[in-house]
């Protein structure tokens, strides 16, 4: 899952992209609302975590735009504002879920988490194939009941090459949905990340190259 962090306080701005980099979630951060459509504009985000009173351009303007240019990508909104109007008038611009600050952490990730069922396919929060088991909450996987120690990114990459269900990934899709802004699209740093995770995985292996058009997870054709 990728998200971006729409909100002027910024220490509380970076406490967030902390925690949920912590909890395996890529995430971006912008502090106002001009700077939120410009990075929607050309990034795939899966949810936006989005402060209603930001400046530039109000969370409301920035909620409709999404709801009209970006409508698999949802929206929590977090602000300090408690009265129902407030509340209503957000979901009245697209808002797919809300929370007031301030907040407990762990109820944002599961409801970050929620929303980003809801941005692709419905899928369940525990995987199983070809002998794997990954479960999303508790941030786990397993093959043949073996524990595997990985890292965040591996992890999400595993996650990523499941939910394909068999489909292939292509290198830069992988890194969009994997990786922040940060992550140079120039360096080897997918391969890097596929190549211990085979090596996690173990024989036999179940991460095969598809030559010219990316990756995919399953048995060996």
């Amino acid at each position: 899952m990728r998200a971006l962090i729409v909100e002027d306080v910024t220490y509380l701005a970076e406490a967030i992209r902390t925690g949920l980099r912590r909890e395996m979630i890529a995430a971006d951060m912008v502090h106002d609302g001009a700077a939120a459509l410009e990075y929607l504009s050309v990034n795939d985000y899966d949810v936006v975590i989005l402060d209603r009173d930001i400046p530039e351009v109000h969370g409301d303007e920035v909620c409709g735009w999404i709801a009209e240019h970006r409508p698999r990508c949802r929206v929590l909104m977090l602000t300090a504002a408690h009265s129902l109007g407030e509340k209503v008038a957000g979901f009245e611009r697209g808002a797919d879920d809300y929370i007031v600050k301030p907040f407990a952490f762990p109820e944002l990730v599961a409801r970050l988490r929620a929303l980003g069922r809801r941005a692709g396919a419905s899928h369940p929060p525990m995987l199983e194939a070809h002998g794997v088991r990954l479960d999303a909450f508790r941030r786990e996987a397993y093959r043949d009941g073996r524990l595997l120690r990985l890292t965040n990114k591996e992890f999400a990459v595993l996650e990523l090459l499941m939910l394909a269900d068999g489909g292939v990934l292509s290198a830069e899709t992988l890194l969009e949905k994997a990786w922040d802004e940060n992550a140079d699209p120039f360096t080897n740093t997918v391969r890097v990340t596929l190549s211990n995770l085979r090596k996690a995985l173990s024989e036999p292996r179940l991460i095969h190259t598809v030559v010219g058009a990316g990756y995919r997870f399953g048995a060996s054709a």
